[in-house]
């Protein structure tokens, strides 16, 4: 039996980004906020001391950030006539676990959606016609527009204090900066951080190709600054130590870095870690959650009681709640009917290596979102007629830094060990960049998420079934986008290149990005989506789920930026008109 405790205005499940957000909205509007959060409490100074953070065997190959999958995993396959297997090793992706979420080991990468990936079946509807679209690609607009989400992509870049060089200040083109993107309304709040030598190498190719290069829109700061919640951060280091890592040098925004100071001093804002959500429970209606059934450390089951709740998991974790809690249909790939686990995806990412011999290019110095890129092949940007693909990506040198253990890329034709190995790895370390492409994954049918009827978790509850694989759309664009890269790569001047294409199914494997997305996708029509264009539940009004699970496609962009804007755009209606009239937001 659970024990029952005192009911809280709000209660949000799981406390990375998007639940600190929620949090201090909600407690700025006098709310009393109680978090659940599964990991444990990390707080930068002492879990991220520049003495120790930069340990590559620890955070990189022990995962001491991310999920403990003997506790929880999910099982994987590529289409219905597999059966899925647990994931039993961190590859593919690297979801985060603790106070901070994936958040903590993010890159900094800080992106704002093109206006047409908004709107991306309007926009190729309105270009191509709509026999452009496969029968089985099931993409659809987010529900909101670029208009709709600027102010709240500010605020984001504003809290973190993001680097960075506009491109497009309120529509005057900007020398320097991405001409493709959205209008915004005024600069980055701190200029663009200083480039090494081979993301300059990339753009000065770029640009001798006509294309237009512009600097990494980057959350690890270029210089001091103090965020509107009077915040400080730090400037960053360029020690290499971002992606997979905590940052304890205070330049790199996280929850922790932003949010943390100020909400965790707040009287009305209740933190408990080590509660792991179980269920979302309704009322006798079906149509208003009431609480949440959670279990701590030592076993012991609670329920939370609350008036207003939001989901704040990782996407892959707000569709097993939703899932595991009964609430929505879930989606038939047979069919095409239901709505929660429909439209998963992921993204599409391959490499170029360039192989100098004149040119000490110092690979170890970099950050997370440290680098140049160029835009002109992402989304609809370029003319897809004829091409047989929609979508695209951006791609770019993005040094990150060459952590020792994990990077030691070699020419073609090295043997995978041995002695002549080493030799390869010695005299390329300092003379190798890459080029990286980071493309999108349109939605398609086959490709969803549900519960497995075979493995269970550590409570006894199925674990989230994965069936994903690339399409031909994938992978006719990201072979154009790949040989766009071979070209710039050449141009760099380089002794030889080598081009990685990532032909063939996904692979759990090789690490991508850890930006899964879909399955609780948002919309117009409740009969294709989970939540409103406000990210509130058509079924329960009272429950609003926050993330990249709302998207209802992945675009090329990193995703961090859009879902901090998304939950700032749904935290305004929710304060402006849910708080004075609770109920449904949208009515259809």
């Amino acid at each position: 039996m659970s024990e029952k405790l005192p009911s809280v205005d709000v209660l949000v499940v799981g406390f990375g980004w998007t639940g600190a957000i929620v949090a201090q909205e909600l407690t700025d509007a006098g709310l009393n906020v109680l978090a659940l959060e599964r990991g444990r409490w990390r707080d930068t100074p002492t879990d991220f001391a520049p003495t120790f953070a930069q340990d590559e065997l620890r955070y990189m190959w022990r995962h001491a950030l991310f999920e403990n999958l003997a506790h929880n995993t999910l099982t994987i396959r590529n289409n219905t006539s597999q059966t899925a297997l647990p994931m039993r090793v961190m590859g593919s992706f690297l979801p985060g676990t603790g106070v901070g979420g994936s958040g903590v080991h993010w890159n900094g990468q800080t992106w704002r959606f093109l206006p047409s990936d908004l709107e991306v079946r309007s926009h190729v509807t309105r270009r191509y016609g709509a026999k452009a679209i496969p029968a089985d690609m099931t993409i659809q607009d987010f529900g909101v527009t670029y208009d709709d989400l600027e102010p709240h992509y500010d605020r984001f870049e504003y809290l973190c204090g993001t680097s960075g060089t506009a491109g497009n200040l309120n529509g005057q083109i900007q020398a320097g900066g991405n001409p493709f993107e959205g209008a915004r309304k005024r600069a980055y709040p701190t200029p663009a951080m200083r480039q090494a030598y081979a993301p300059t190498l990339f753009a000065e190719a770029a640009a001798r190709l006509g294309y237009h290069p512009f600097p990494q829109p980057s959350s690890n700061l270029s210089e001091a600054y103090t965020n509107p919640l009077g915040v400080q951060l730090g400037p960053c280091t360029y020690c290499g130590f971002c992606e997979k890592f905590g940052c304890g040098n205070y330049s790199k925004a996280t929850a922790q870095t932003t949010i943390l100071p100020v909400l965790m001093r707040k009287p009305n804002f209740t933190l408990r870690t080590e509660a792991e959500a179980l269920t979302i429970n309704r009322d006798s209606t079906g149509k208003r959650a009431v609480s949440v059934t959670y279990v701590d450390a030592q076993g012991r089951e609670f329920e939370q009681p609350a008036d207003l709740i939001f989901l704040g998991t990782y996407a892959l974790n707000n569709v097993r709640l939703l899932l595991l809690s009964g609430i929505g249909t879930p989606y038939d790939p047979r069919t095409g009917q239901g709505v929660v686990g429909r439209n998963y995806a992921y993204q599409r990412t391959s490499f170029v290596n360039a192989f100098f011999d004149d040119k000490i290019l110092n690979p170890f110095i970099g950050a997370g979102a440290h680098g140049m890129h160029i835009d002109d092949f992402n989304g609809d940007n370029f003319d897809h007629g004829g091409l047989g693909f929609l979508g695209g990506g951006y791609f770019g040198v993005l040094q990150t830094g060459a952590r020792p253990i994990e990077t030691h890329p070699v020419p073609e034709g090295t043997p995978t060990w041995g002695g002549a190995w080493k030799k390869a790895v010695a005299a390329n370390y300092l003379k190798t960049t890459t080029i990286s492409t980071h493309g999108g994954v349109m939605s398609h049918r086959g490709n969803y998420l549900d519960l497995d009827p075979t493995y269970r978790d550590v409570y006894g509850r199925p674990l989230l079934r994965m069936t994903f694989d690339y399409t031909d759309n994938e992978q006719k664009m990201a072979h154009y986008i790949t040989d766009r890269a071979a070209d710039v790569a050449r141009a760099m001047g380089p002794r030889e290149i080598k081009v990685v294409y990532r032909d063939g199914s996904w692979d759990v494997v090789p690490y991508q990005t850890t930006h899964n997305t879909g399955g609780a996708i948002m919309g117009a029509d409740p009969k294709t989506s989970v939540v409103n264009r406000y990210l509130q539940s058509w079924d329960v009004s009272n429950l609003f789920i926050m993330g990249a699970s709302a998207f209802p496609q992945n675009p090329g962009y990193n995703p961090t930026g859009t879902v901090a804007a998304l939950a700032y755009w749904s935290l305004k209606a929710v304060r402006e008109q849910y708080l004075k009239s609770p109920g449904p937001l949208v009515h259809t």
